[in-house]
């Protein structure tokens, strides 16, 4: 089973535990984009989820290159020269795995856990580890294939989430025990094996094609969106209940309806309060997304308040496919997918990296961070961006960076610094 759209580097992923937000970023005045690598299809093509850190190093998968042409696992150090030398760490084979779309996680003892949306035992996808060894290399296990069960999900896209007991919580776009609108499931390990789980199966009415990660509250509620359905064709935010008897119980908190966003893709992000924030690619004002927060209102109903629309007008960034994270002074960050107005890219432009800050009368301003430049610098930001220990924020682009010689190029990895 393949996944309902078809896979393109426009995938992106943000996980975060509620209440856990980014470190602190400085204000941005005249920023400055710096490009880390430029892949070239033999060390990976279409970088499609973002990167992640852990004590200085980046780490990364591409949807495309290597090998077998079907993704890689990079990392990313720094040098003392100021450059980024590259290592990869996999390549996959389709036995292994197919177009590793989403982001990387670490556990506690530095192993890497992601998913590939194709591939493996039944061709519907998988869950992955990658174990560091004591001479440098990386092995990878492969935890879960999807498709071996009637109600199992397939092509699962987005990056996992751990609980504090250590099982694995993801989403497939397709697949379940209807008819293929994507699930929720969960990984335990036992033994040395994982059992996977189906904790809840999408019918279209509450939801179809979950492309996001999850996020928790701290009672242990999952929160997600799905691209599509939900009554209006357009998405949904859903909650995810645990019962006692282990069955746990959809809520939609929202069905989006064109005005209100269209096609939620990224997960959501928390503030302190409990209000939940995210981006749609299209629908708003202009049609062309939003940035969203749905806030707790009375007898338990979620309102929604639109942060911004995009414009379509030849400076504002349009289709933010990543998902927003924020700094201590509450302003989001986040990449739309096209858009700016920059050079050689006509009326799609190349995409943006954008700020918005609050006002103090409940209205948000947007500023562009960054224009990506055709051809040089990256083309289309698909994923959400993440903050580095120093406040830099850190992406990828699908496309663009001449590293492959070619019209469309292989990708990046890129910096944005004050």
């Amino acid at each position: 089973m393949q996944s309902k759209r078809r896979l393109t580097p426009l995938v992106a992923v943000f996980t975060v535990v509620f209440g856990l937000v980014s470190t602190t970023a400085p204000l941005f005045g005249a920023s400055k984009e710096k490009v880390l690598n430029r892949f070239n299809g033999r060390d990976g093509e279409s970088p499609g989820g973002s990167v992640i850190f852990d004590s200085g190093n980046l780490y990364g998968t591409t949807v495309h290159g290597g090998a077998s042409g079907v993704g890689n696992v990079y990392e990313l150090s720094p040098q003392a020269n100021g450059s980024w030398k590259e290592k990869v760490l996999h390549t996959f084979d389709g036995a292994d795995g197919d177009y590793p779309e989403s982001s990387l996680i670490f556990d506690s003892a530095g192993n890497l856990y992601g998913t590939a949306a194709v591939g493996g035992a039944y061709g519907d996808g998988t869950v992955f580890e990658l174990s560091p060894n004591a001479d440098g290399s990386w092995k990878l296990t492969t935890l879960y294939s999807f498709g071996g069960k009637s109600d199992d999900g397939g092509a699962p896209m987005a990056s996992l989430i751990f609980d504090v007991a250590g099982n694995l919580y993801g989403t497939t776009s397709g697949g379940g025990a209807y008819r293929g609108d994507g699930t929720v499931f969960e990984l335990s390990p036992a033994g040395g094996s994982w059992t996977e789980t189906v904790l809840y199966s999408f019918n279209g009415k509450d939801g179809e094609s979950p492309e996001s990660s999850l996020i928790f509250d701290a009672a242990g509620n999952l929160y997600g969106t799905t691209y599509s359905g939900g009554g209006f064709s357009a998405g949904v935010v859903f909650e995810l209940s645990p019962g006692a008897n282990g069955k746990w119980t959809e809520t939609v908190l929202h069905r989006f309806a064109g005005q209100s966003g269209a096609g939620p893709y990224a997960a959501l992000i928390s503030d302190a309060s409990g209000n939940l924030y995210g981006t749609t690619v299209g629908g708003g004002t202009y049609g062309v997304g939003t940035v969203f927060e749905l806030s707790l209102a009375t007898h338990g109903t979620w309102k929604e308040k639109v942060l911004h629309n995009f414009q379509n007008n030849g400076k504002d960034g349009i289709r933010p496919y990543g998902g927003v994270i924020f700094d201590k002074a509450g302003s989001l960050f986040g990449t739309t997918l096209n858009g700016g107005s920059s050079g050689g890219c006509a009326q799609l432009a190349c995409g943006t990296a954008f700020e918005l800050s609050p006002g103090t009368n409940g209205n948000w301003t947007e500023k562009i961070l960054y224009r990506f430049i055709f051809g040089t610098d990256g083309l289309e930001p698909s994923a959400g961006l993440v903050f580095g220990p120093t406040g830099n924020l850190y992406g990828t682009t699908g496309t663009g960076g001449s590293g492959c010689g070619s019209h469309v190029h292989c990708g990046t990895v890129f910096e944005i610094t004050p």
